[in-house]
């Protein structure tokens, strides 16, 4: 198995269980329950924080609320990073991040409650690194990448400005033009921690304030490239295959994420306000099973992100007991 981000090397054992041929479509895994309804749901739920995951967040919202009428989500995403804190000010219920809490994050919610948030996994996402659609890039290396968004480089990568550069010898003097989120978002995170080493972004990188936005500014732009989750995915660009240190290019699909062949893996969260040895409210326990059931999955995979296997959502079962 190669290098995988650490959260994500525990499902490969899963992968053998839901191994896919690369040419077929995502299933859910059939092991995951249906979701069944029950009485006496209803009220407010608010959800704060990633806008990778502010559609699903929606969608899954839509499709809870068509269950249960008298229950009202509202969903906000402007970045993992405000996620923390309304759930430590209790303005917010949910927590959805593309990243894990950090240390700190973690240390600021217990101090306030005397106890540590819940983690629950919704989703698996191929981190994508996209390319406008006519770009003739075949793959880039994770050093490559670092030499493309980084100024402290620290893999050891060269400086790398303009197309040729990167390998595409046609295009000899084009300059790159980079495109990423802004530091709210757990992306920015990820990819800081996973591509840069934990280095410095670029001055030249053009911030954006969602991950439609990178997407959207990569497909307007022939020369550009950018960081989104894959469920972002238009036809107007491409993601590009990557390669780890074996240099072997891969490409974001779900079995690769599962193989930990494709070096830009990781999970997506949920954090919940929950005391142990207590039972989660009911409402927000509710929609977080209808989040891990097979409906709920299925979401997943409309979206174009990847579902999380059953050994998962059995994880996050328990977590809500």
């Amino acid at each position: 198995m190669k290098s995988l981000p650490l959260s994500l090397r525990w499902l490969a054992i899963a992968a053998t269980a839901l191994a896919l041929p690369a040419a077929k479509a995502v299933d859910v895994d059939p092991k995951i329950s249906e979701y069944k309804t029950v009485s006496g749901v209803s009220g407010n739920l608010n959800s704060i924080g990633s806008d990778t995951l502010n559609n699903l967040m929606t969608l899954w919202a839509e499709g809870f609320k068509a269950l249960y009428p008298n229950v009202n989500i509202q969903v906000e995403g402007k970045g993992s990073a405000t996620a923390p804190p309304a759930l430590i000010e209790g303005t917010s219920q949910l927590g959805p991040m593309s990243r894990a809490m950090k240390s700190e994050e973690i240390d600021a919610f217990e101090k306030k409650f005397g106890y540590k948030p819940t983690e629950i996994k919704v989703a698996i996402d191929a981190l994508a690194i996209f390319a406008h659609k006519d770009n003739p890039v075949k793959g880039l290396t994770m050093k490559q990448l670092d030499g493309i968004f980084s100024s402290t480089r620290k893999s050891g990568s060269p400086d790398i400005v303009t197309w040729d550069q990167a390998g595409l010898a046609g295009w000899a003097g084009r300059a790159i033009s980079i495109y990423g989120r802004n530091s709210a978002s757990g992306t920015y995170g990820f990819f800081k921690d996973h591509a840069l080493a934990k280095g410095d972004f670029k001055n030249t990188v053009k911030e954006q304030p969602g991950s439609s936005a990178v997407v959207q500014g990569v497909s307007a732009d022939q020369y550009g490239i950018g960081y989104s989750g894959i469920g972002y995915a238009t036809s107007g660009v491409k993601a590009v295959p990557l390669a780890g240190e074996d240099g072997k290019f891969v490409d974001p699909t779900y079995e690769n994420c599962l193989s930990g062949d494709y070096p830009m893996a990781r999970f997506l969260f949920v954090y919940i306000n929950k005391k142990p040895g207590a039972t989660v409210d009911k409402l927000t326990g509710e929609f977080l099973n209808f989040v891990l059931s097979k409906a709920g999955q299925g979401i997943v995979v409309k979206d174009g992100y990847f579902p999380v296997p059953v050994e998962a959502v059995e994880e996050g079962a328990a977590a809500l007991k």
